[in-house]
């Protein structure tokens, strides 16, 4: 089967009227993992990406899922996660992104030690029926219908399950807000009545936005940069936690006009990396477990990652959707300079906290039961 690309969705704000599409729309929890399109024809199962790149090597524990638990001939979009097993389950992106390893024996420990599961929220194909010129709607109820035999839910991890649905926008509603707590990162919306459109924005997704003050403590430049038209890239943010200066992420959306400009304002910042509260991080930093600036990981091998130090005196406004651990999730968006701020007075406790939530109450995994839904 020639590759398939996965529907897309663009950015709204708030729950969307249902009233306003034709046939409605219904909701469902927006995954935060990597987006998959399962293929399984008998013992043959491939997992594709988002940008149609192999990750089946990377999960034997959902291949082994796939082939206990889904129709014989299928292609199903959906997403792979995985959960914390201690205290209370929550998604865990960046242990997700650790699964992804050249060597084999660290794929299968892995597997073992942090598995990851496949929810499934759209069918493609089922047996030899194309399902992509359907609405919505109706391959909603074909994959309800085909996984009514999963095995009982009774686990979290190395599963694959099946995405709630509603169509009431109240419930849609409370699922923004509490299913943040799990580690989801908002809810999407499907017009029913919408066939399925590969690279198409079709699907509406609504995201968690929320601004901080933090301190600019670097700059990298552009990849367009040369030395006659120097371009500002991104810069490096901070916040500050029992008096260290500690990386929370970067902001890097700029007309190349305005990164010309920044270059010749934070100039006058520019120091010594020994001067700099991360200078020691230079010294050891090998491999990129917490995310420093200036280092390496398998998802930037090969990038120049070094960074320009500046003083830290400075303090932006940003808007981020939420956060992954100590650090943005996503690129955080340049709001205004706060000229008002003292750099030492922006730490974490001034940072939103999602009230926490079983991620097992997402999936309704209970003992005797399935994934719900909700109409």
């Amino acid at each position: 089967m020639p590759p398939v690309q996965p529907m897309l969705a663009k950015s709204v704000k708030g729950i969307p009227d249902p009233a306003k599409f034709e046939g409605g729309l219904s909701f469902e929890p927006k995954w935060d993992g990597f987006r998959a399109i399962v293929f399984r024809d008998g013992d043959e199962v491939e997992i594709t990406s988002r940008n149609t790149k192999p990750l089946t090597r990377y999960f034997p524990e959902v291949v082994a899922a796939i082939k206990e638990q889904l129709p014989e001939r299928c292609v199903l979009d959906g997403e792979l996660f995985v959960a914390s097993t201690s205290g209370r389950p929550r998604l865990e992106f960046e242990t997700l992104q650790e699964r992804i390893h050249p060597a084999a024996s660290r794929i299968n420990l892995l597997a073992e030690q942090t598995p990851a599961s496949f929810v499934a929220f759209d069918a493609l194909a089922l047996g030899n029926d194309d399902l992509t010129p359907m609405p919505f709607g109706e391959r909603r109820a074909r994959l309800e219908a085909a996984l009514t035999d999963l095995p009982a839910l009774d686990e979290l991890t190395g599963r694959v399950h099946l995405t709630r649905t509603t169509t009431d926008p109240a419930v849609a509603e409370e699922w923004f807000h509490q299913f943040e707590g799990a580690g989801l990162d908002g809810v999407v919306a499907k017009p029913l009545g919408a066939a399925y459109q590969q690279n198409a924005r079709t699907m509406l997704k609504i995201k968690h936005a929320r601004t901080a003050d933090v301190v600019l403590a670097g700059y990298r430049l552009h990849k367009t940069s040369t030395p006659e038209r120097p371009l500002l890239g991104s810069m490096l943010l901070g916040l500050y936690d029992g008096g260290k200066l500690q990386h929370v992420g970067v902001a890097a959306s700029f007309t190349e006009a305005r990164r010309a400009e920044l270059m010749d304002e934070l100039r006058p910042l520019e120091t010594d990396i020994k001067d700099h509260p991360w200078g020691e991080w230079q010294e050891w930093a090998i491999a990129n477990p917490d995310r420093v600036p200036g280092t390496q990981s398998r998802w930037s091998a090969g990038k120049d990652l070094s960074f320009t130090p500046l003083r830290p005196e400075r303090v932006l406004e940003v808007g981020y959707e939420h956060m992954e651990g100590r650090r943005f999730r996503h690129t955080a968006q340049f709001k205004r300079w706060r000229p008002d701020r003292d750099p030492e007075s922006c730490g974490y406790e001034q940072l939103e906290e999602p009230v926490s939530y079983d991620l097992t109450r997402v999936l309704d995994v209970v003992p005797d039961g399935s994934p719900g839904q909700e109409a």
